[in-house]
């Protein structure tokens, strides 16, 4: 019989120790996507970016990669203020 019949996907990831790996690349996914639409609405390059936060292209980079999850609150903060996004980072105190 397997074990997984009835269960979610949380309870499938949480078991074999995937969740925070997979939270966090669907985080940084969705963060990459929005920092990407805004800086192509406000016609705003990578080097114009990179120019904005005070660092380089190679940072910018790495904070559009959906890949690399590594990106800092810092990085964060200095990216939604070069776009004129506010950042808002919130912890759900009733997860579902």
């Amino acid at each position: 019989m397997n074990r997984h019949i009835g269960s979610n996907i949380d309870e499938l990831l949480e078991e074999d120790g995937l969740r925070e790996e997979v939270v966090a690349a669907a985080m940084k996914r969705v963060i990459a996507w929005q920092l990407a639409e805004a800086m192509k609405a406000r016609h705003i390059s990578k080097t114009e970016m990179a120019r904005r936060m005070h660092t380089s292209r190679m940072v910018v980079n790495r904070l559009l990669d959906v890949q690399d999850t590594s990106v800092t609150l810092a990085t964060l903060a200095r990216a939604s203020v070069a776009v004129g996004i506010p950042m808002r980072i919130e912890l759900d105190a009733q997860p579902g």
